[in-house]
C-alpha cells in the first residue's frame, strides 16, 4: 500500500493496520535545511517561486516517512491576489499592508475570478510536486476559512483581542457579510485550481474560529465553509482544522467535510465515538512534547496510538503546527512510533 492509498483509505474510514502521518507545519524552521534555505530567499520568495516553494514542500518528506506533502505557502495569498498585501512584522505577527476599515475597501477587493492567474505560481509549484511524487505520496493542498482570513483583512495584521472584526459583525452584519462572500468565492476559485493541479485533498484552516463567541460560531465562520465545501467537487476530500473549537465538533461534520483535524485539548478517542463514522479525524498530539525528550514523544505517540486501536478513519498528526523549537531527534521518534505501531 502507498502512503497515498493508505490516506485515501483512512479518508474513507477504512480500517487500516496503522494510521497514515504528517505534521502540520512540517516544512519550516525546525529542520536546518529550510533555515538554509531561508538565509538566501525571504519567506515570501519562497512562496512566490515555484521551485524554492517545491523544495521546502519536500525536506521533511526526505527526512522522514512522513505519508503526506502539503504545499508550502501562506494562508494570506487570498487577501494577497484580492489587492490587500501582507508582510511580516519586525516584532513579529503579520501586518497587512492597510486595513479593510470602509465598506469601500471591501468592494474595490478584485473579484475571485482573478485568483487563478495571480495565485498561479501555486499551481506550477503543485504540479511540480505532483510530477516529483509520482502518486506515492498523498498532496495537500490548503487555505484559511474566510473567517480567519477576514481577521487579519480587518484588523490589518495579527491580533490579541480581534475587536475590530467582531465590531464588523456585530454592528454591520451587511458588510462583513459581503466581505465575507467574497473571500469564500476566491477560496472557492482558489481551491478549484488547486484540485485542477493535482492537489490530492485541502485542508482548511480556521485558525482562529476559536475566538467566536460559542452562539455565533455558524453565522460568523462555519456557514462559510459549508458554502466553500458545497462548490468543490463532490467526492473530493476537504479537512477542517479549526482551533479552539471543540464544542462545534458535531456541527463541523455536518457540513460535507471528509475529516476533522482536532486540538489537543480535546480525547481524540472520545472525539472519535461521538462524530459520525464517515467522518475521519485527524491529530492531536500537543506539539509542545516534540520540544522535550525521544522517549516521552515514544509513550505520548503509543498512548494515543494505543487510544485509537480498533477505530477507523484515524490520520495521525499534531494537534497544532510544529514549533521552531521542535528537536529533530524528536520528530524522529514520533515517525518511528507511528510507522512501527502494531
Amino acid at each position: 500500500m502507498t502512503s497515498r492509498e493508505r490516506f485515501l483509505a483512512a479518508l474513507a474510514c477504512a480500517p487500516l493496520d496503522r494510521p497514515p502521518l504528517w505534521v502540520m507545519r512540517q516544512a519550516g524552521r525546525y529542520l536546518p535545511e529550510y533555515r538554509e534555505l531561508k538565509a538566501k530567499s525571504s519567506f515570501l520568495e519562497m512562496v512566490r517561486t515555484p521551485a524554492l516553494a517545491a523544495e521546502v514542500t519536500l525536506q521533511p518528506l526526505r527526512r522522514f516517512a512522513l505519508d503526506a506533502a502539503i504545499l508550502f505557502s501562506d494562508i494570506l495569498v487570498i487577501p494577497e491576489a484580492l489587492g490587500q498585501g501582507y508582510k511580516f512584522r519586525d516584532e513579529g505577527g503579520i501586518a497587512m499592508e492597510y486595513r479593510l476599515d470602509t465598506r469601500a475597501r471591501i468592494d474595490a477587493l478584485a473579484p475571485a475570478s482573478a485568483v487563478p492567474d495571480r495565485l498561479h505560481y501555486v499551481a506550477d509549484t503543485l504540479a511540480l510536486l505532483k510530477k516529483e511524487l509520482a502518486g506515492q505520496k498523498m498532496l495537500l493542498g490548503f487555505g484559511g476559512s474566510p473567517w480567519t482570513l477576514a481577521t487579519y483583512m480587518v484588523e490589518g495584521g495579527s491580533s490579541e483581542d480581534f475587536e475590530l472584526i467582531k465590531q464588523l459583525f456585530y454592528t454591520d452584519r451587511a458588510t462583513f457579510d459581503a466581505l465575507l462572500e467574497k473571500i469564500a468565492a476566491a477560496l472557492v476559485a482558489y481551491f478549484q485550481m488547486q484540485i485542477a493541479a493535482g492537489a490530492d485533498a485541502i485542508q482548511i484552516f480556521d485558525s482562529w474560529g476559536g475566538i467566536v463567541a460559542g452562539p455565533d460560531y455558524e453565522a460568523a465562520s462555519l456557514k462559510w465553509i459549508r458554502q466553500i465545501v458545497a462548490a468543490l467537487p463532490r467526492e473530493f476530500p476537504v479537512i477542517l482544522y479549526a482551533k479552539g473549537t471543540a464544542p462545534h465538533l458535531t456541527d463541523q461534520a455536518f457540513t460535507g467535510v471528509r475529516a476533522l483535524s482536532v486540538d489537543w485539548t480535546s480525547d481524540l478517542a472520545i472525539v472519535r465515538r461521538t462524530l459520525p463514522a464517515n467522518v475521519a479525524v485527524q491529530g492531536n498530539l500537543d506539539p509542545v512534547l516534540l520540544n522535550t525528550t525521544p522517549a516521552i514523544v515514544r509513550r505520548e505517540t503509543t498512548r494515543l496510538l494505543e487510544s485509537m486501536r480498533g477505530t477507523a478513519g484515524h490520520i495521525f498528526n499534531l494537534g497544532h503546527g510544529i514549533t521552531p523549537q521542535a528537536k529533530l531527534e524528536c520528530m524522529t521518534a514520533l515517525v518511528d512510533a507511528v510507522t512501527t505501531w502494531k
